[in-house]
């Protein structure tokens, strides 16, 4: 009787509907079998046709339905039973169990996933995710170590860059990469500290880098900048000081490395901008930087998970409630009361306030516009197209155009009897930039053999600028004679243009135009 009704059910089964065969692979499996058997042999119970078992039957799932008898190929042949049919078994080899039981309800075990339990199984694979993560980081570190390229990293201290500086030492790869630091003589005195701090904890030095011409450290640093650019820079020109206090110094210290791989910190994480960011980027053109993101993947939570786990050494201003910091004239607590920290180890307060997607930089840039208005999210150094901002200077390799760096030399020119044209310029100035080929032409022009044309940067010497050759903003243009400077006021810079300016500034200079 019982094989009869093993067969009966083993065909049964194979026809039955996807529904029911789909919920034999849940927990319920048992249920399942027996409400086959029960349209099948009425009365009989499966205990009468099974071993008893203490875990629901490993049903595979049916993954199309069986074909009918009359579908099956012509040649094959209906099978004939050559031996006596043995016991069935499971098809991955569970042992028949000996001891039979009565039907029973599966129900879910559910002290198996309350608090405490569910909470272990949690930190469990955070951890598991968090070894990953360094082993994805290091790996991408020592592929850019091993390229036999330049490797430097530009460190700013937040708390995904302290995470890389750990990384980096952890796996014996920071003797081998040069560290740059950008002093926008704006930041928070705790910064230049903890940079110290570093430096004796994992035994390196960093590059400092700053704005082009200040000297010295500290107040010291900040009054010179001051005096050449003006405090007030970053309110009256934003994008201005972007560049002259991060941007050119983050890509002269570059330069000054040798870099051509850069290590950076930044994560998809930090918002739409960076969304699509991957762990390797080539360079944006011939002769770039190429880019190593090794934490690309990581949230900020996993960013403090990992800061936790492995008591990595941080910016003490996480615990007075800074998420990220950047410079102190415009980066805040997040809230504001400072009630959200990272003090021993831990969070006090409510971590989403920190830790929701794109909220890292929250309180960074707060009042500041970009020039059409919008939000300001990022200081300049990682967008696209920053490599172009200074990756030269302009007119260097003039012949036709005389570069002057001394403030006493251009004013010794600005009094000569002969006529010159000077532009006060900044290399990063797309202004600027576009201006080079027609100011270069002009020179080369027919009848200006002989005239003086002259480059002299301002950007460096903000308050000497102003004060001697009318400079407010850049490319500044002027004809310099006996002591007098002559604005062209006009924003047409064509050598056409130019020609004309020259002209009638200086009746002595004969063109036919």
């Amino acid at each position: 009787m019982r094989s009869v009704a093993v067969i009966i059910l083993h065909t049964f089964m194979v026809q039955a509907s996807a529904e029911e065969m789909e919920a034999s692979n849940d927990a319920v499996g048992d249920m399942v079998v027996d409400r086959l058997i029960d349209k099948l042999i009425g009365g009989l119970s499966l205990q009468s046709l099974m071993p008893a078992r203490t875990m629901p039957w490993p049903f595979q799932q049916v993954q199309q339905p069986m074909q009918p008898m009359n579908a099956l190929p012509m040649q094959m042949q209906p099978l004939q039973v050559t031996q006596p049919l043995q016991s069935v078994q499971p098809a991955w080899g569970m042992q028949p169990l000996q001891q039979t039981r009565p039907r029973q309800t599966v129900t879910p075990a559910a002290e198996a996933w309350s608090a405490e339990p569910v909470t272990d199984m949690n930190k469990a694979a955070k951890e598991m995710r968090l070894k990953h993560l360094e082993e994805q980081a290091i790996a991408s570190l020592k592929l850019a170590v091993d390229s036999g390229k330049q490797v430097v990293f530009p460190n700013a201290l937040i708390a995904g860059d302290t995470v890389i500086t750990y990384l980096l030492h952890k796996a014996g790869l920071l003797p081998k990469v040069k560290v740059l630091a950008v002093d926008t003589l704006h930041l928070f005195p705790e910064t230049l500290t903890f940079l110290k701090d570093i430096e004796a904890a994992y035994d390196f030095k960093a590059h400092m880098s700053m704005a082009q011409g200040v000297t010295g450290e500290g107040a010291e640093a900040k009054a010179n900048y001051d005096k050449m650019y003006g405090a007030d820079l970053w309110q009256t020109n934003i994008e201005e000081y972007d560049r002259v206090c991060k941007v050119e110094p983050f890509q002269r210290g570059l330069k000054d490395l040798g870099a051509e791989i850069i290590i950076t910190g930044r994560t998809r994480w930090q918002g739409n901008e960076r969304a699509w960011l991957d762990i390797y980027e080539a360079p944006r053109k011939a002769g770039g930087f190429g880019n190593c993101n090794p934490i690309a993947y990581w949230t900020l939570e996993d960013t403090f998970d990992y800061i936790a786990m492995n008591k990595v050494l941080h910016h003490p201003l996480h615990a007075k409630g800074y998420p990220s910091i950047g410079d102190a004239k415009d980066t805040i607590p997040i809230p504001e009361d400072g009630s959200v920290f990272f003090k021993d180890w831990k969070f006090t307060g409510d971590k989403t306030e920190w830790l929701g997607y794109a909220l890292e930089r929250k309180g960074r840039f707060v009042g500041l516009k970009n020039k059409d208005g919008s939000t300001k999210t990022e200081c300049g150094i990682h967008v696209a197209g920053a490599e172009k901002t200074f990756d030269r200077d302009l007119w260097d390799k003039s012949t036709s155009i005389k570069g002057i760096d001394d403030e006493d030399q251009i004013l010794t020119l600005k009094k000569d009897s002969k006529g010159s044209l000077v532009v006060v310029y900044a290399p990063w100035c797309q202004f600027c930039q576009a201006m080079e080929s027609s100011f270069e032409d002009t020179a080369k022009s027919e009848g200006m053999e002989d005239f003086n044309f002259v480059k002299f940067r301002g950007d460096t010497r903000r308050e000497f600028v102003q004060a001697n050759m009318e400079t407010q903003s850049f490319p500044t243009i002027g004809f310099m004679k006996n002591g007098k400077f002559e604005k062209y006021a006009s924003e047409d810079r064509s050598v056409e243009a130019l020609r004309k300016f020259i002209k009638s500034a200086d009746t002595g200079v004969a063109l036919n135009e």
